[in-house]
């Protein structure tokens, strides 16, 4: 089968993706890496194998004449390339692919990774796209979901109907990729680590407020950020602001990093206080490589931690909280340290090894392309 992956970044398909397009073509499939140009688009092709087809997209914003023309692009690439299904991921593809996919006469299937603003603000924007969202998602196969509490808001709202759609641990984890050190070890000085794009919605705001107490607490602790600057669709923090909470000393930048495993081997304890997530990956590969966890007991997040087991949970939008959090983990000897890694370990390996997430999109490429006459 020709199957296509269509996300709003080339980056998000060979970060988050990879696994799935090896499973596919192990299994026979060609396929499709349908995403706008980036660094990494060329490295689909020449280091994955896809075969990559370029599209104009602007990911922020809803502007119902740009965004007819995506709708456009989509149906065009989908006639000229026929996949036998579609496999959409992130807000834009999923409403304005699916329609495309659905006059093409394409089958498709949906992942929604996380909800964004869409749900967490509340005006005219979101109310647009609760109704597209109502519209487009009367045409999916299946609608994968990344925790169960994403699948009853949409079931709530009435923007789905409930027999297509399922459960995934977010995009699952390769256990044998991430894992832990071979010996434990308490770093000094005790470093914590957030890895996040630098948005507000990340709690990215609130981690610096906290890595201010937790320093004033316990003076010479380690507290760092890794991930990319995004300033676009004013979600993100203007690079000004940024700049100046990194001028108090308390955050050490990391910039971006394609071996997103070495920085977490370096850390003792991840952190991510976001307002909401789909599962976060970096949760998932923090807690396979044997790290405690601190994060917001929110839908998504509060999934990858059992409280007090693995990791601690903390009030969403509250600094302090977070930083109380920090400071238990810190103050927790290495014996306990260990014993936390060890239960993130096991829940990683029980829950979101990633073969069971490709082992539901393998079945659901074969359920939905069984009689496929699609292509010519």
């Amino acid at each position: 089968m020709r199957v296509a992956i269509v996300i709003n970044t080339s980056w998000n398909i060979w970060n988050f993706r990879r696994s799935l397009v090896k499973a596919l073509q192990a299994a026979g499939h060609e396929v499709l890496a349908i995403a706008p140009p980036d660094d990494y688009s060329a490295r689909l092709e020449t280091e994955l194998g896809c075969r990559y087809v370029p599209i104009l997209m602007e990911n922020k914003g809803t502007n119902p004449v740009k965004d007819a023309q995506l709708t456009r692009r989509f149906y065009r690439i989908y006639r000229r390339e026929r996949p036998d299904v579609v496999l959409h991921y992130t807000i834009k593809p999923n409403i304005y692919g699916t329609i495309a996919a659905k006059l093409a006469g394409i089958p498709s299937v949906n992942n929604v990774s996380g909800l964004g603003t869409v749900f967490i603000v509340k005006n005219f924007v979101s109310r647009v796209a609760l109704g597209l969202y109502r519209f487009a998602f009367k045409f999916p196969k299946r609608v994968f979901f990344q925790n169960d509490d994403d699948r009853q808001l949409f079931l709530q709202h009435g923007l789905v109907d409930k027999r297509v759609t399922d459960v995934l641990p977010g995009s699952g984890i390769d256990t044998h990729r991430f894992r832990p050190a071979s010996v434990f070890e308490r770093h000094e000085p005790f470093t914590f680590l957030m890895i996040a794009r630098v948005l507000y919605e990340k709690g990215v705001e609130e981690y610096f407020e906290a890595a201010r107490l937790v320093r004033e607490a316990a003076p010479g602790t380690r507290i760092q950020l890794l991930g990319g600057i995004d300033e676009s669709g004013g979600v993100g923090v203007k690079r000004a602001v940024f700049e100046q909470w990194l001028q108090a000393g308390n955050v050490e930048y990391l910039g971006t990093s394609d071996d997103v495993a070495a920085h977490i081997r370096l850390a003792d304890c991840v952190v991510l206080p976001s307002y909401r997530e789909g599962t976060p990956k970096t949760l998932l590969e923090a807690a396979a490589m044997g790290k405690p966890i601190v994060t917001t007991d929110v839908p998504g997040c509060r999934e990858t931690v059992v409280d007090g087991q693995n990791g601690l949970l903390c009030e969403v939008r509250n600094a302090s909280d977070l930083a109380d959090k920090m400071l238990r983990v810190l103050q927790l000897p290495a014996t306990e340290l260990e014993l936390m890694g060890r239960a993130g370990r096991r829940l990683a390996e029980q829950k979101f090894d990633e073969r069971i997430v490709l082992d539901k999109y393998l079945n659901i490429v074969q359920e939905v392309t069984g009689n496929s006459t699609n292509r010519s």
